[in-house]
């Protein structure tokens, strides 16, 4: 019986991979999904954040796909998609956002903070090159002594 039993497995282990497809694409057009591709990585998943919108799997980073592939099946180049998107969406969906009034502190951010650290830094070097050592009177080690002494 053990016997019969194995070999009826074996025969279904074996004839499993002839029962599998051939993998399809992932849409009718490779030169598109190409392009989905492409673009996808340098888009932000809205839902992930952390994430660009080819590698999440987000619904709606599937919705946003679906749309992408929509817009470049009906003839737009990439850049009227990116249009699109940041219309509808804003800047945050792009990793790298344009140069304008509204994120100019977030491309410049870094060197002020950079600025602000560099002169502080400097003021408090300054201070110290400025800074005298005062003399220390025998009265004032006498105090610092006598309170040593009482603890």
């Amino acid at each position: 019986m053990k016997k019969l039993f194995f070999a009826a497995l074996a025969v279904c282990a074996l004839s499993l991979p002839a029962l599998a497809g051939e993998a399809t694409l992932n849409a009718e057009d490779p030169v598109i999904e190409q392009r989905l591709t492409n673009l996808a990585e340098d888009l932000r998943c809205l839902v992930c954040q952390n994430e660009s919108l080819a590698g999440s799997h987000a619904e709606l980073a599937e919705d946003l796909r679906r749309e992408i592939r929509t817009q470049m099946k009906a003839g737009k180049d990439d850049k009227q998609v990116i249009e699109y998107l940041t219309e509808r969406y804003g800047d945050f969906v792009l990793y790298r956002p344009p140069f304008k009034p509204v994120t100019y502190l977030l491309w410049l951010g870094p060197l002020l903070f950079l600025l602000v650290g560099g002169a502080v830094w400097f003021q408090t070097m300054k201070r110290r090159r400025t800074m005298q050592d005062t003399p220390v009177d025998e009265k004032q080690l006498a105090a610092a002594a006598k309170l040593l002494d009482e603890k």
